[in-house]
């Protein structure tokens, strides 16, 4: 019976215990996975000062006016707000029924000033809550604009009342589609009550002396510990230009979580990515070579040695010029513009402006998508080498091809009557253009799981033949799909595959 040893019963009881434990935890995460949450509490309420013959002036810092205004029945409150669920919550979750996200409503007290932070690494929200567009308020109540959070993330509010006292009710006016705004409670050192419960304690207790009983076991033994998971080298990420800020965010977050890696990212598009890929892989005598390629949608032109990897779901959206005033289309719309039906957005109820199809080149992968997706078909020749004057008069369509996906959004945005397509970039809008809605459905990242929004399509990363699981390639690729990298590509807005949403439509 050399199987009841120590160290395997040992082993086998921490497995057991592993497995129940996982299944619980499991169970929680599906739970918790089905509701948005987002939470708040006040962090601090208290008095600032109070003028008068008997005491000094008290400065309010940022506060402060030019002319040096000073506290009279002052108190400052400090929110904290956080998704404290599962699900990231998006900008078109809030369902204040207004521009702004939710309001906050100081009974007694006058709002009469506000400063956010953020994180330190979560600088980008500032973009929401600063600005013509940020917080605003009046009266007793402050205005709080529709900030998209991943699981997690947090940002506080100072805010500077007068006229009350401390202590008064705070309320929070709002709602979050899917889940629901509630206060949440904080553990502080001077908190008597265990943090954990009794069973809690004697679990993690035996588990630990599980774990240090085996690790001294391997130790003795002189067996080697696994490694943690970065690899050092150089690697080349080519491919498409929509899921480009998603590669470059990725390549510097592995940088510095693994020291002595290096990762460049050569975005041309999808099929330049692909020939760049297969004339690496032609190049290695053996092994694989350390490129790695994404691309928007399967390549099925491509060799039969490269190894696909299906990494998340990006939504796909056509963009049209402001002047066009135009807010939805048909799919069938679409395919009537593409094959020259309509030549003057007059013809759809629009103004009276000439229809100019601006589009990517034959090596995009986006234009691939727009074409399996929407048009099922291709694309007419280009007639206008500039976007500007149409070259060949001939043609049924004013149509031009561009190199990247900033250049067709520059282009739609300063032409009158300009239609043309992008990846769905969360965070960003440029001014001149729009989103259109496509049979109804909007863009939007919150739905690319559940709308029947047609314009979507599956991110691939292509490398030439499986590289070896020690290499930079196989390490960067499961950072990106499984590990801190699925932040990164749901703050892009799009889906990760290996999430409970993202699983049952990367595998359809």
């Amino acid at each position: 019976m050399e199987w009841l040893s120590t160290e395997n019963v040992i082993a086998v009881g921490t497995a057991l215990l592993g497995v129940l434990a996982t299944a619980a935890a499991l169970g929680w995460e599906r739970w918790m996975s089905k509701h948005k949450r987002l939470g708040y509490r006040v962090q601090l309420d208290t008095p600032v000062g109070r003028n008068g013959a008997d005491g000094p002036n008290v400065r309010l810092g940022p506060f402060d006016n030019a002319q040096g205004r000073s506290a009279q029945d002052a108190t400052l409150v400090l929110l904290r707000f956080e998704n404290s669920g599962s699900q990231t919550i998006a900008v078109a979750d809030y369902q204040s029924g207004g521009s702004h996200g939710f309001t906050v409503e100081f009974t007694g007290r006058r709002v009469s000033g506000v400063a956010a932070t953020v994180p330190s690494d979560d600088q980008h929200l500032m973009g929401y809550l600063s600005g013509p567009g940020g917080l605003r308020h009046e009266g007793h109540s402050l205005h709080v604009p529709r900030v998209p959070l991943n699981a997690g993330k947090h940002f506080k509010l100072l805010v500077l009342l007068e006229g009350g006292g401390t202590g008064s009710a705070i309320r929070i006016v709002g709602d979050v589609a899917g889940g629901k705004v509630k206060p949440t409670q904080s553990a502080t050192l001077d908190d008597t009550p265990p943090l954990l419960g009794k069973q809690a304690r004697l679990l993690t207790a035996f588990l630990t002396l599980c774990i240090l009983s085996l690790s001294t076991m391997v130790m003795v033994r002189g067996e080697t510990p696994p490694p943690i998971g970065c690899e050092k080298g150089e690697l080349k990420v080519v491919g498409s230009t929509a899921f480009k800020p998603v590669a470059e965010e990725l390549a510097g977050k592995y940088e510095r979580d693994c020291p002595g890696s290096t990762v460049t990212v050569e975005a041309r598009g999808s099929a330049a990515g692909i020939r760049d890929l297969m004339a690496a892989g032609a190049e290695t005598k053996l092994g694989s070579p350390a490129v790695v390629t994404f691309a928007d949608g399967p390549q099925s032109a491509a060799d039969a040695k490269l190894t696909e990897n299906r990494v998340a779901v990006t939504a796909f959206a056509m963009v049209l010029n402001d002047k066009a005033g135009l807010k939805d289309l048909t799919v069938r719309d679409l395919r009537r513009l593409y094959k020259g039906e309509i030549v003057n957005w007059s013809q759809l109820g629009g103004p009276d402006l000439p229809v100019v199809l601006v589009s990517r080149n034959s090596n995009s992968g986006t234009r691939g998508v727009f074409q399996r997706r929407i048009l099922r078909g291709f694309e007419p020749a280009a007639s206008s080498a500039d976007c500007s004057h149409k070259d060949d008069a001939r043609a049924k369509v004013f149509r031009c091809e561009l190199d990247s996906t900033d250049q067709v959004l520059a282009t739609v945005a300063g032409t009158p009557g300009a239609i043309g397509y992008s990846e769905l970039r969360t965070g960003t809008e440029t001014k001149g253009l729009h989103r259109l809605r496509i049979d109804g459905h909007a863009p939007t990242p919150a739905d690319i799981a559940h709308s029947a929004y047609p314009f979507r399509e599956i991110e691939y990363a292509h490398t030439y033949g499986r590289p070896p699981a020690d290499s930079l390639a196989s390490s960067f690729l499961h950072y990106a799909m499984r590990g801190a990298g699925q932040d990164v590509i749901r703050t892009h807005g799009h889906l990760p595959c290996y999430t409970p949403e993202g699983l049952k439509v990367c595998a359809s």
